[in-house]
């Protein structure tokens, strides 16, 4: 099992190897009570909300707010999510969850995502997709909307 799980864990990072430690957001948070489970520390569902929030506040730093991409006529529906578990966050921890775009086309979006304890040891890492959609359909998104996401990706 473990040269298994060490198997998937190198051919993960060999996947994202270009972008490895590049981060272009951070976002802090404190953990409260309402997002833990009985053990007290984050519940599994929190942490997809916690990864929301750390998303949108990056399109806010692009300028790109979800209100200015729906006036644009776009939603973001999320298509596929990994979250691989290192160690639990207590409540009352102040985590920074760390954020880049690690793939991009007019299309669809793929995140990278990694939470931190205050101690700054990796607590979870995500791997998020979505994809543009407008009028209910996947489309593909303004060139000047791709522009500013471009600023932001490094291919």
């Amino acid at each position: 099992l473990k040269n298994w799980l060490n198997f998937l864990r190198n051919w993960r990072n060999r996947k994202n190897k270009s972008r490895e430690g590049v981060f272009m957001f951070v976002y802090k948070r404190k953990i409260y009570g309402y997002l833990c489970d009985i053990y007290g520390h984050l519940n599994n569902s929190s942490y997809l909300q916690i990864y929301e929030e750390a998303r949108s506040e990056a399109l806010i730093d692009m300028g790109l707010p979800i209100s200015k991409l729906l006036e644009s006529g776009f939603h973001i529906y999320l298509t596929k999510v990994e979250l691989y578990y290192k160690s639990g966050v207590p409540n009352d921890e102040v985590i920074s969850v760390k954020s880049s775009i690690i793939k991009m086309n007019r299309m669809r979006a793929t995140w990278k995502q990694q939470i931190y304890d205050e101690a700054g040891n990796l607590c979870n890492e995500a791997f998020v997709e979505g994809v543009f959609i407008k009028n209910g359909k996947p489309a593909r998104i303004d060139k000047d909307i791709y522009e500013i996401f471009e600023k932001y990706y490094e291919n």
